[in-house]
């Protein structure tokens, strides 16, 4: 286990670069010294260890600036505590957790419920037929939302397919310059159709196109695609990188294409 989890010098260390990272090049002591929780000439202690250690430079008075070695070692410890935590939440709490699911039949309270994602959303079926199961928390028809805890198994469930569909932006002709009949046809094959500018709103408009949504449409892809829905994001061309970013930060699968 990384040192920040088992060490309180460890973990203080790591805020204060943190903190240092956050607010470089002017530093305050002071106020690192409120974040962290500790004196100010305690955090004066560990930026004197951290010059030491390479992992922090001074550039002047009251101005510093992590180095690389400082950044590697921070996404380093950050990956541990990042890890460590999704097994607590996954493996530890996920058994103890209650979510909700979409009732297939008639539920019972206590019931053993087999757990499918079906458009997107849990759906709990009566029984222990699939490889993922849990308990039912309350009672429900078919059609409402059951209470589900307990989760047993994986859900078999692959990855959508993302694909973000350039719209030129308005200079170079916008909406006027697609073909409507292409766009349709390329968005009826999907599950979410989301948008991300004007041109490409107005495009799928003009196509006759129901869209799903025109906000955030990068991180819709990525909690959709997450879901095993199929996307595609019509994008101006100035918006593909805010849309690409999010699925890549996510590492979520896409391509980019032209109609």
């Amino acid at each position: 286990m990384s040192d920040v989890l088992e060490n309180k010098r460890s973990a203080t260390r790591f805020r204060i670069l943190v903190e240092i990272a956050d607010r470089q090049p002017a530093v305050s002591q002071g106020e690192i010294a409120d974040a962290v929780g500790v004196t100010s000439q305690a955090v004066s202690e560990y930026i004197r260890e951290l010059v030491d250690d390479g992992l922090v430079e001074k550039e002047g008075r009251s101005r510093y600036r992590v180095t690389k070695e400082g950044v590697d070692w921070l996404l380093s410890e950050a990956t541990d505590v990042r890890r460590f935590a999704d097994h607590v939440t996954e493996d530890i709490l996920g058994s103890v957790q209650e979510d909700a699911a979409i009732a297939a039949d008639t539920i019972e309270e206590g019931e053993r419920v087999t757990l499918t994602v079906e458009d997107g959303l849990l759906h709990a079926t009566p029984g222990e037929s699939g490889p993922a199961t849990g308990v039912a928390t309350t009672d429900a028809e078919g059609g409402e939302d059951v209470g589900v805890t307990g989760f047993e198994g994986i859900i078999d469930l692959d990855p959508g397919d993302v694909t973000v569909l350039q719209i030129p932006p308005v200079r170079s002709g916008g909406s006027r310059a697609v073909e409507s009949d292409a766009l349709e046809t390329r968005c009826s094959e999907v599950d979410i159709v989301a948008a991300a500018g004007v041109e490409a709103v107005v495009a799928l408009r003009s196509a006759d196109v129901d869209i799903d949504t025109q906000f955030a449409a990068g991180e819709v892809a990525v909690d959709a695609a997450g879901r095993g829905l199929d996307v595609l994001v019509a994008s101006t061309t100035d918006n593909v990188g805010r849309v690409t970013d999010a699925l890549r930060d996510e590492e979520i699968a896409y391509e980019v294409a032209d109609l």
